[in-house]
């Protein structure tokens, strides 16, 4: 104790620059052995340098360093990794250079600080070849190194390159890590399997990658087989049930894990507990949770704070979101983020914007999920206005925008910002490209979209699932079946959307056997149907007249897949029903709909007596699509034609006059092409186009040349 008391009054003087520490020249030149007060004192400065290079208060640390008279080699490398952990790897490298002598920690913490730069693998690398003595933490950190830089064949090379004795655990943790988070779950395994000596860490990033690859029974399996779980273990297999909506066996395990003796809950467990309930909508439980972390004394730093906030907002409770937000002493961005996400997802415009404008600090997660706020709700304007705004813009913020005008149908705009992204060198990423392609295939321009499929292959992004699901409705879309089927192929494990899209595709432009035949191989592949497959399978069945399949098909989506049928499903059934002539069987249908028919469901039994002239149940139809929507015109031209061609002349006047009192006007035709990267509209009976005298000059010329053709079919009223 005395001694101690010692340590700190001497401290004390330090720091207040009174006295400087010296060893005693006389006991020095007696005695290499420092004395017990002296050796008290450098272990205890030593300590305080690497105390607050931990908290990143350099300056003190070298203040400490500065002031001392006698050093030895662990101030020196004390010193070093301070200055290291806090990214001032210059003045690290000068201490190194300056040490006057080195040991094996040394030259591993000027090792582990190249690895926490940038690109400093290389200059770790040859200060490692330089070293005189390794031991296994200069393997672990090497290898480490090579890991996060993606570097795994150095990695192994390395590996294999050491003596057998040091690889366990932590070098074999270090290779095991690295292929893990490049997904390379079997070389993960093979290092795991091949370890004689493993610990705690070893089987806890073990079940993180089955986790996070998606083998949550093989995580659960080796889970159960540990002889030692520790807090991280526990938590690595609950994140592992929670970010795989396995959300039932998260809450049994989180239970379990309370009962066990030993295990004190900490803060990342914690937060990983919130994640669950919000994202699974469990309110009761989020609030319980909330309830025991209060009880037992944990301090809602901003970690947990931030964890808690996201939470209320995903119960769309933002009432206490907003209570623990004003209570939280210590905020940050992400605090601030999370509110205002929590007003945009409940549509709350105007309390996020106040809010983002209040904000001490902005990063471009803050920007970004403004833009995204306004543009989801249309107003695309003041999406624009901020984006100018915004100091940085990374391809999120880009993608946002793009997003925007996509959700509210401003496809040519959807395009001009993605080509305004490309030239300003902003990479686009995988969202940016399914969203463009997604406008594209709307406005179903092919050119347009054939050169966005060029910048795809020049960003190396062809393989994206998600880009090439994109693709694939593009070009069917577009009509070019062959060229969506040859990408459809080219996907090396079809999800369901891969199958939809190309189901879709195909029943679209009439393939309907072959969407079809697709639809079997989709479950014979273990795909899962949904209801828009379902869509695409019955409406390719109307096309090519398969009715009893048709039947067969929407009657297994209760039966077989548990899937309610929507009132799309009934219309696709309607039309295919009364393009084969069981229009009785079309009504009955509709009568036993669980729910309101919409008047796509009546459009389709409409269009089905007009083909086969049931005037008595195109009139039931023609009634309820006008109560749906009064100022729709294909009722009453539907009548009419019927009126006009069974006889019913009368009738058929009545129903004009009674258009044209309500002023209802049938929507002229439209149609569009791209020229030169820009769309050009056209509507019937419409001359307002900047080259409408031009065309008409262009189309009369034609009109003429065509009528010089033998058996020309083209006459002036036709145009």
């Amino acid at each position: 104790m005395l001694a101690r008391r010692s340590c700190i009054h001497i401290y004390n003087l330090m720091s207040c620059n009174v006295v400087k520490f010296s060893c005693s020249s006389s006991l020095s030149s007696i005695s290499s052995k420092p004395t017990y007060k002296s050796s008290k004192s450098i272990i205890y400065c030593n300590s305080k340098i690497s105390e607050n290079g931990r908290i990143g208060n350099v300056k003190e640390s070298e203040l400490i360093f500065n002031r001392m008279a006698t050093k030895n080699v662990v101030s020196w490398t004390a010193m070093l990794t301070a200055y290291a952990q806090n990214g001032q790897i210059k003045e690290a490298r000068k201490v190194f250079d300056e040490m006057p002598e080195r040991n094996v920690a040394s030259w591993n913490a000027m090792i582990t600080g190249y690895m926490r730069t940038k690109n400093g693998i290389d200059k770790a690398r040859e200060l490692f070849l330089m070293s005189p003595e390794k031991n296994a933490v200069s393997y672990a950190s090497m290898i480490t190194g090579y890991a996060r830089a993606g570097r795994m064949d150095d990695a192994e090379k390395l590996y294999r390159s050491m003596p057998t004795g040091w690889r366990d655990p932590f070098c074999s943790n270090a290779l095991m890590n690295g292929y893990l988070k490049k997904g390379k779950l079997e070389e993960a395994v093979r290092v795991y399997e091949g370890m004689m000596e493993k610990n705690v860490v070893s089987w806890s990033s073990m079940v993180d990658g089955y986790c996070k690859l998606g083998f949550i029974e093989k995580a659960r399996e080796l889970f159960d087989s540990i002889p030692d779980k520790n807090i991280v273990t526990w938590t690595a297999m609950l994140d592992g049930y929670m970010k795989t909506t396995c959300f039932e066996d998260g809450f049994v395990l989180f239970l379990q894990m309370r009962r066990e003796n030993g295990v004190k809950l900490v803060s990342n467990t914690l937060t990983v507990v919130f994640d669950g309930c919000g994202r699974s909508n469990r309110f009761r439980e989020g609030i319980q949770v909330h309830a025991l972390a209060t009880i037992t004394g944990f301090d809602f730093d901003t970690f947990l704070g931030n964890s808690v906030i996201t939470m209320y907002c995903r119960f769309v409770d933002l009432d206490s979101a907003l209570n623990l937000f004003n209570v939280m002493q210590a905020k940050d961005v992400v605090t601030w983020n999370s509110l205002i996400g929590g007003y945009i997802q409940t549509e709350d415009l105007e309390e996020a914007y106040k809010l983002f404008k209040t904000m001490p600090q902005k990063d471009a997660y803050s920007w970004t999920t403004m833009i995204t706020g306004f543009g989801s709700k249309g107003f695309t304007e003041k999406a624009v206005e901020l984006f100018n705004k915004m100091p940085q813009k990374d391809d999120v913020s880009w993608t946002a925008l793009i997003s925007g005008f996509l959700s509210n149908g401003e496809f040519e705009e959807s395009i001009r910002w993605f080509i305004r992204m490309i030239q300003t060198a902003v990479k686009p990423n995988p969202l940016t490209f399914s969203s463009v392609l997604s406008a594209s295939a709307s406005l179903a321009t092919l050119n347009q979209g054939v050169q966005i499929h060029t910048h795809v292959l020049k960003t190396g992004m062809e393989f994206d699932l998600s880009v090439q699901n994109s693709l694939v409705s593009l070009y069917a879309k577009c009509g070019s079946v062959d060229d969506a089927y040859e990408v459809f192929r080219s996907v090396k494990t079809p999800n369901s959307v891969s199958y939809n899209s190309m189901i879709n595709g195909f029943a679209q432009n009439g393939y309907g056997k072959e969407a079809v035949e697709l639809f079997t191989e989709m479950e014979e592949n273990g795909r899962e149907p949904n209801e828009i497959t379902f869509l695409g399978v019955l409406s390719a069945c109307t096309h090519v007249g398969l009715v009893e399949e048709g039947r067969s098909y929407f009657r297994s989506m209760r039966s077989l897949h548990q899937i309610e049928p929507n009132p799309d499903h009934y219309a696709c059934m309607v039309d295919l029903l009364g393009r084969a002539g069981f229009l009785d069987e079309a009504f009955d249908l509709i009568d036993s709909m669980p729910f309101e028919p919409h008047s796509g469901v009546w459009g389709a039994l409409l269009g089905a007596s007009r083909s086969h002239f049931r005037l008595d149940l195109a009139e039931i139809a023609a009634q309820r699509i006008s109560g749906l929507e009064p100022d729709n015109a294909t009722p009453y031209v539907v009548l009419s034609d019927l009126y006009l061609v069974l006889g019913g002349k009368e009738d058929e006047e009545v129903v004009r006059r009674a258009k044209r009192a309500k002023g209802i006007k049938k929507s002229p035709g439209c149609s569009w092409i791209a020229v030169k990267d820009e769309v050009h509209l056209f509507l019937s009976g419409d001359r307002s186009h900047m080259n409408s005298k031009e065309i008409k000059t262009t189309l009369g010329r034609l009109v003429g040349e065509m009528k010089q053709v033998e058996n020309g079919y083209v006459t002036s009223r036709d145009v």
